[in-house]
């Protein structure tokens, strides 16, 4: 029997501590459509939905029991002969990608994921922490207003803060003043706040001072960052003697140190942006980059990897050196990790990370509304956030490829005719369709063109990975 081209797919969800509660988790309300026997409970956090072939929590085919990963080794045509050819794991039918639904109801860690070379080390030396080898480049896109730590503030706000944050005077003065020289901005208070508006990308000299700042933070004693938080803590829920750089972040920190009392991490609101997203807005975040979400829904796609390095905001497993000494200690406004989509097609628009593993395509339809994609040279899956409608599969007339190249029994039920040219045409592809609704996840292969009606306005998001 010849495999179809789309078709739907069963997913898992993870109920981390983190999530929201029952059915306010746009994670629970998805996988209520899409994960098997699952109901939510109101008094559990439901926070991931994972879509794709990672072994923790891997998709299957619906109504079955195969495994997506097992069904596309079988048929690498669903894949494609470039991405086998790019992506070695593949040939074992493994996506080069992970695709998930966020439901964030508290702040996760602050924490960065490795690049490949690190993960491999840390995968060879701890296996039991650091789980696989690979990198974690990851995309964020905002389902509702998101909000998140995304790596550090231009030095001089960092400076800023040392000087007139009274609670931060546990950090050594000569860090404090080895900025200040390296920025030419005196440290007299009360300070010319005119001096401190620079978001110049910092030299390695910066960089260095910007690390040893950072470990005194993450590096410091209980007995030394716990009266600072409390202090902190009792100063701004009285709201008094707060300079201007801090009143923006006064809601946060409480928030913060609510949810994780006494934690180091909250005092990152002073090392660390703070950007919130509004929906459509994505954020990419390359290895070795802090950052942490804190609230809201989001759709999230990675290489597919669960390496995490975790040091604050977090009841899990500190690994505070391989952080401090893994980040690259970039500094600049959080505007600089906003990813700006571009346009796909008449109602979809692409965003495209810098990273080979993954793009992703949000549809946005009307009632009734129709929207075409063109083939794509790699495998898909799709999850519908919201609305009704059906997938159709559109083989065009004509698609050609490399006849010596093409994966053995690729897309077997269309004619292949050789040309003159010494390509390969494939013709008389039956059609297919899938109706769709909120919470359906759907893969598409390698080289389908779809056509998108909407029944109800419809929105849904579409993970790929070309080579």
């Amino acid at each position: 029997m010849e495999p179809k081209l789309i078709f739907k797919l069963n997913v898992g969800i993870q109920s981390y501590a983190w999530g929201k509660k029952g059915r306010s988790s746009l994670a629970a309300q998805l996988g209520e459509k899409s994960v098997v026997g699952f109901e939510s409970d109101e008094e559990k956090t439901y926070a991931e939905l994972w879509m794709g072939t990672h072994p923790t929590l891997p998709s299957t085919l619906t109504g079955t029991s195969t495994l997506l990963s097992d069904h596309l080794e079988k048929h690498p045509e669903l894949i494609g002969h470039k991405v086998l050819s790019a992506f070695p794991e593949s040939k074992k039918g493994s996506l080069p990608f992970l695709f998930k639904v966020l439901s964030i109801g508290t702040a996760l860690s602050i924490q960065a994921h490795p690049d490949k070379e690190l993960a491999k080390r840390l995968f060879d030396e701890r296996p039991d922490v650091y789980k696989d080898n690979n990198h974690k480049p990851e995309m964020a896109i905002a389902l509702t207003p998101f909000l998140a730590f995304l790596n550090f503030l231009p030095l001089p706000q960092i400076l800023l803060h040392l000087l007139t944050v009274p609670e931060l005077s546990f950090i050594p003065f000569p860090l404090t003043n080895s900025l200040a020289a390296s920025l030419s901005i005196p440290t007299t208070l009360p300070p010319d706040t005119s001096s401190f508006t620079s978001t110049d990308a910092p030299t390695e000299e910066q960089r260095q001072i910007l690390k040893d700042i950072f470990e005194a933070f993450m590096s410091a004693p209980e007995s030394v960052y716990q009266p600072a938080v409390r202090s902190l803590v009792e100063r701004y829920k009285k709201n008094e003697s707060l300079t201007p750089n801090e009143e923006s972040l006064r809601e946060l920190t409480l928030m913060l140190d609510e949810q994780y009392p006494g934690d180091v991490g909250v005092l990152c609101v002073f090392l660390l942006n703070v950007v919130e997203l509004q929906v459509g807005q994505a954020a990419f975040l390359g290895a070795n980059m802090p950052h942490a979400y804190i609230s809201g829904d989001i759709i999230e796609c990675m290489a597919t990897s669960d390496n995490v390095v975790r040091a604050g905001l977090t009841p899990k497993l500190r690994d505070v050196p391989t952080l401090v000494s893994m980040l690259t200690y970039d500094a600049g406004p959080g505007s600089k990790q906003l990813l700006r989509p571009v346009k796909f097609s008449t109602n979809s628009e692409l965003y495209d990370p810098p990273i080979d593993e993954f793009s992703v395509v949000r549809v946005s339809l009307g009632s009734a509304e129709i929207d075409e994609h063109k083939a794509v040279e790699g495998p898909s899956v799709v999850v519908v956030t919201s609305g009704s409608g059906k997938i159709k599969c559109v083989e065009s007339s004509e698609s050609s490829g490399e006849k010596d190249t093409l994966v053995k029994g690729e897309i077997s039920q269309l004619k292949e005719v050789a040309t003159s040219e010494g390509k390969t045409e494939r013709r008389g592809r039956v059609e297919e369709e899938v109706l769709v609704e909120k919470g359906d996840v759907v893969f598409i292969a390698c080289g389908t063109e779809i056509r998108w009606t909407a029944e109800e306005d419809l929105e849904a998001f579409r993970a790929f990975v070309e080579a």
